[in-house]
């Protein structure tokens, strides 16, 4: 059976879902990377990256690609490693702000996962729940992460979902 090398955490915001990637990625004993797709635009988000960095021990290696995801997954690529990759939602955004097109981005995506030999863990906001948007910014943004969500978890071995700082195994084996 063995351990899924392509999990999706899925979760709202505030759920669990970073510590939950994490604990999976410690879990594999591989070499650990973190690929890290939050901007500080604000003290508010400088203080939440930080408090993210401190989780984090000496063993981890930190990569940030807030548009480059794509690329800083090949490029740390290798059998043996991890990939933490948090967060998904945070890179649409990213993507939105310099008019990149979500579609070609989220295909290339896809590829540079399928492709690497190392294991990747994904963490992302599960949109779906909340109300519709109000504006047609907010409603691209929804619908991008909400459709970039349904592709990876249809591509990943595993996803699961956090709620609560409890998670549920949506789909793939338990470990």
């Amino acid at each position: 059976m063995g351990r899924p090398r392509t999990v999706l955490v899925l979760g709202g915001a505030r759920s669990g879902k970073s510590r939950h990637a994490q604990a999976l990625a410690e879990a594999t004993g591989g070499e650990r990377v973190f690929i890290a797709t939050a901007q500080a635009f604000d003290a508010e988000m400088r203080d939440r990256i930080a408090r993210h960095r401190a989780d984090r021990d000496e063993t981890w290696r930190t990569v940030e690609a807030p548009t480059t995801l794509q690329q800083a997954i090949r490029e740390n690529d290798a059998a043996g490693r991890v990939l933490l990759i948090d967060c998904l939602t945070l890179w649409v955004s990213n993507l939105l702000l310099v008019d990149q097109p979500l579609g070609a981005a989220s295909d290339d995506l896809l590829g540079a996962i399928a492709e690497s030999r190392a294991a990747i863990i994904l963490v992302s906001n599960e949109v779906g729940f909340g109300i519709v948007p109000d504006n047609a910014l907010a409603r691209r943004f929804r619908d991008g992460a909400g459709i970039l969500n349904q592709r990876l978890a249809a591509a990943c071995d595993a996803v699961d979902l956090v709620v609560a700082g409890l998670s549920l195994r949506m789909k793939g084996s338990a470990v």
